[in-house]
């Protein structure tokens, strides 16, 4: 059974930081492509960031320069470190899982919840 249990969200300050973090089971963590998607209400899902298994990233527009993905194999576990957080981030915060090999083999975690505001 394949869990994606994401953590760390909660509500900060304009200018502060925050550190999700993404712990999978079930998969074969290391050879996964990893992802941060966010979906602010009314509005789609939009990618954030994500990192495949050699450690490339890829950042969304709004969050290059603010924001840093990264990944433990050893531990499962994938981070995202938000820096300059701003009232535009605020959104449900989602963790993506792809296997490379299978394109049906993509999973998503529950969510955690980031609110940005004074």
């Amino acid at each position: 059974q394949v869990q994606l249990v994401e953590s760390g969200g909660g509500l900060v300050q304009p200018g502060g930081s925050l550190r999700l973090s993404c712990e999978a089971s079930g998969i074969f963590f290391r050879i996964y492509s990893m992802g941060w998607y966010r979906q602010a209400p009314g509005k789609q899902r939009e990618l954030v960031a994500r990192i495949n298994s050699g450690g490339t990233t890829k950042y969304g527009d709004s969050v290059q320069g603010r924001f840093t993905i990264s990944r433990d194999n050893a531990k499962n576990t994938m981070y995202l470190q938000m820096t300059s957080l701003e009232p535009e981030d605020t959104a449900v915060y989602y963790c993506n899982a792809d296997d490379p090999r299978y394109s049906d083999r993509s999973y998503w975690g529950q969510g955690t919840q980031v609110t940005v505001s004074s």
